[in-house]
Parts: structure tokens; sequence; C-alpha cells
């Protein structure tokens, strides 16, 4: 099958320069980036246009990572889109409270 347009990559992050380097890495390899700063941002862009991989920070102020994916995995629309935890956080049972 013949895809004409860019596979979009949603990144989810508070802190801007971790976006900018997200879309600096991303565009050239041939994606299109999507950026979001908060989760209530990357729930709606996620439901209005599913992206095809979603990069996901943990540690956020508001809406944390684990509460975006939880709802991300609630809702029909996004429940199978591929997401991707990125996260400063070195604990176990915190690699494991992102899987579950």
């Amino acid at each position: 099958m013949h895809r004409d347009k860019k596979p979009k990559i949603l990144c989810v992050d508070d802190e801007k320069p971790n976006l900018t380097l997200l879309k600096r890495i991303l565009e050239p390899e041939g994606y299109e980036f999507q950026g979001a700063g908060d989760g209530e941002t990357a729930l709606a862009l996620a439901a209005e246009g599913p992206p095809d991989l979603i990069l996901l920070d943990v540690m956020m102020p508001g809406i944390t990572g684990y509460e975006i994916l939880k709802r991300l995995r609630g809702s029909e629309k996004t429940r199978l889109i591929p997401v991707v935890m990125i996260t400063a956080l070195s604990e176990t049972g915190d690699r494991i409270k992102a899987l579950e």
C-alpha cells in the first residue's frame, strides 16, 4: 500500500527544549512532528487526528503521562495508538506502572 503522507509522531513533553530536540531529530527522518506541552492538548490532538505513534513524557505538571496513557487506552478512538513512555525515572516500579 502506497502512503502519500508522512507517519505522524505526537510528542508530549512540558519542557519546550525537549520538544524542539525531538522535532529536529524526527523531521529530517521523514516524520511529521506534532508537539504538545500538556496533557489536555495531547489528548485533543490524539483524538482529532490519531498519530501513528506517541512519545509521552511521564513527569508533567497537571495530568501526568500515566494519566494521559490511561485516558488514551480508555477511548475507542485512541486505544490502539502505540505509545512510548519517556522518563528520567529509573526505578523499576515506575517502569512497571507505565506497563500496567
